[in-house]
């Protein structure tokens, strides 16, 4: 274990993409330009990531899940893919798909089998149970419909 980097070291990937060890990426997973992965984060087998993402500390994302581009998932959030746990068997499980610059705060959870549109927001702590639409912002447990994703924009600040 001797030759393993430091705790919080820089790790370069390919495509000017950076991981933060210690952190797990899957064998097969596709790491699109310009991500970021931060420290005791968990890629899966298979995942997709888009150039531009940036994935916070302690996330985990399940085996064949799919990242659009420019997307953001915070500290301990989670998106998982068996919906039966532990059903061993990739038949039943269901990946997300999050659309592209969609923004996954920090601890919350996707069920299996729920995507999330272009452009949305899931708030912090939320639990998705269902399909959350382009362009939406969405809060609780479960999560519901809290204001489009404009809104959100014009409360942060932000130059549309």
């Amino acid at each position: 274990m001797t030759d393993l980097p430091l705790t919080g070291q820089r790790v370069d990937l390919p495509g000017k993409s950076v991981a933060w060890w210690p952190c797990h990426i899957g064998h097969k997973a596709t790491i699109g330009e310009g991500c970021s992965i931060g420290a005791l984060a968990h890629i899966g087998q298979r995942v997709v990531m888009g150039e531009g993402c940036k994935i916070q500390g302690s996330a985990y994302i399940a085996d064949d899940c799919r990242l659009g581009k420019s997307v953001f998932v915070g500290p301990s959030a989670v998106i998982l893919n068996d919906k039966y746990p532990p059903s061993n068997d990739r038949a039943k499980w269901q990946p997300v798909q999050i659309g592209d610059h969609a923004v996954i705060g920090g601890n919350a959870t996707i069920v299996p089998g729920n995507d999330v549109g272009e452009r949305s927001v899931l708030a912090a702590g939320a639990v998705l149970t269902k399909d959350l639409p382009a362009n939406e912002v969405w809060g609780g447990n479960p999560a519901k419909f809290m204001m489009t994703r404009q809104a959100y924009e014009e409360q942060r600040g932000a130059i549309l």
